[in-house]
């Protein structure tokens, strides 16, 4: 597979299997094939993620190797347009 994308990662915390999985993911892919990661986490909160420091700095230090890091500021585009004090205002007066 040319590309894989992993989406969300930090949205839940991995348990160990899950880490110990995403771990040999990485591995087996780093130098060898694409892999796009996507995260609201910084890099330093991938050890409370995973579970495991180490493991955690072993990915990070494979993805960055060679990677091109974006790092996007600002409003969530899906909340773009959403009044989300209108909601707050709302349960306020009730």
């Amino acid at each position: 597979m040319p590309l894989a994308i992993v989406d969300e990662v930090g949205y839940v915390p991995f348990d160990p299997q899950a880490a110990n999985l995403m771990f040999h993911l990485v591995s087996a892919r780093y130098e060898r094939a694409s892999l796009v990661m996507t995260s609201n986490k910084p890099f330093s909160a991938w050890a409370e993620i995973f579970g495991d420091e180490v493991v955690a700095t072993a990915m990070v230090d494979r993805l960055i190797h060679h990677a091109e890091i974006l790092s996007l500021k600002g409003d969530s585009y899906r909340l773009r347009g959403k009044d989300l004090d209108a909601g707050r205002r709302a349960k306020a007066v009730d």
